[in-house]
């Protein structure tokens, strides 16, 4: 069995067994959802650790596709569970919330960080500004079916296949975004995420097992934490959308916002940005046009890429403000306040928006 250090986050696998308990006996919806997110977060550390152990016996090549494809598998459970219970709109928030807090929360802390403990922080241009263009083509990627979605909104048929449309072409971008980051390393440039540098601590057979054992509890604690949103919505007053954009994000990506922070107050900030906007483009890039595809195959309503006039605003003003911060190559705390005065803002805008809207 593999060593888990004690640590704060691990100690929180005991609400593992405890919100199971608690649902099994028919405890308060209220209290369920909670201990179901409290748990929801040392799983998807595990599945992190566990990629990145696998990482280290594959080599760089295929370590980068198990990240790339692994790296928001706790987020993306808890949608596909969403999606089988109808709650389309709270997939839609969440991908919205995610993007959100990558960009503005997750980057936000590391720079303010970051530059409180070493100052002004450099790093490469070049990564930076294609992130940063990429960020802007997500945006473009997610904007075109929601404004086009008026001209056809009376069509369902063309709705769906305006979607799945451009589902594809961001799931190729994705693909070239991931193949132009192992060909330029091969050629002797920085390469976007640095390569583990520790020797591996769990075998093979030991971290699939992790990585298995951590799946299954992340489907488990899905499936209770989504039994409980109506419950949640109706009891503590807050809408479906608030707890999509600002609640589901923080509880799937915690483990590895702390350690884009982590990496940034260690004065590794090319790393810190690799975290932080690579996690954000793999939702608007992968994670959004899949679950485009795995709502067809549910069955249920179908999950249209069409966002409403707020959350494009608040990913328009998210996306400019993130890419001019990195296309200078170099952060200060001043700009990490900035963004993160910015993710207050809006989750406090979002707070009060009426569930009608």
């Amino acid at each position: 069995m593999p060593r888990l250090p004690i640590k704060p986050l691990n100690l929180l696998l005991l609400f593992v067994p405890i919100a199971l308990i608690t649902e099994i006996s028919g405890g308060e919806p209220a209290l369920i959802f909670g201990l179901a997110a409290l748990a929801v977060i040392p799983l998807a550390r595990l599945i992190g650790e566990a990629t990145e152990e696998l990482a280290v016996h594959t080599g760089t090549k295929v370590g980068g596709l198990l990240n790339a494809t692994l790296g928001n598998a706790a987020e993306l459970i808890i949608t596909i569970f969403a999606l089988r219970e109808g709650l389309v709109e709270l997939v839609r928030a969440s991908i919205t919330g995610s993007i959100l807090g990558n960009l503005l929360l997750v980057m936000g802390l590391s720079i303010f960080a970051g530059g409180l403990k070493n100052g002004i922080q450099q790093f490469d241009r070049r990564n930076a500004g294609l992130n940063a263009t990429l960020v802007i083509l997500a945006l473009v990627a997610l904007m075109i079916p929601s404004i086009f979605d008026a001209a056809i909104q009376d069509n369902l048929t063309s709705e769906i296949r305006l979607s799945e449309g451009v589902a594809v072409v961001m799931i190729i971008i994705y693909g070239l975004s991931v193949w132009y980051a192992f060909t330029q390393g091969q050629r002797g440039e920085p390469v976007t995420r640095e390569p583990a540098v520790h020797e591996a601590r769990w075998s093979v057979p030991v971290s699939l097992g992790v990585l298995a054992a951590a799946t299954v509890g992340i489907v488990l604690m899905s499936e209770v934490l989504v039994g409980a949103v109506e419950h949640v919505t109706a009891t503590l007053g807050l809408t479906e959308f608030f707890i999509g954009i600002i609640i589901i994000p923080l509880v799937g990506n915690v483990a590895e916002h702390l350690v884009a922070v982590q990496v940034a107050y260690k004065n590794k900030m090319e790393l810190s940005l690799a975290v932080s906007l690579g996690s954000s483009l793999q939702v608007a890039l992968f994670v959004a046009p899949v679950l485009v595809f795995i709502s067809l195959l549910l069955g249920g309503e179908t999950l249209l890429l069409v966002f409403n006039s707020f959350e494009l605003v608040a990913l328009a003003a998210a996306s400019a403000v993130a890419a001019f911060i990195a296309l200078d190559g170099e952060s200060n705390w001043l700009e990490g306040a900035m963004l993160l005065g910015v993710y207050v803002i809006i989750a406090i805008a979002f707070f009060y928006l009426p569930a009608a809207a």
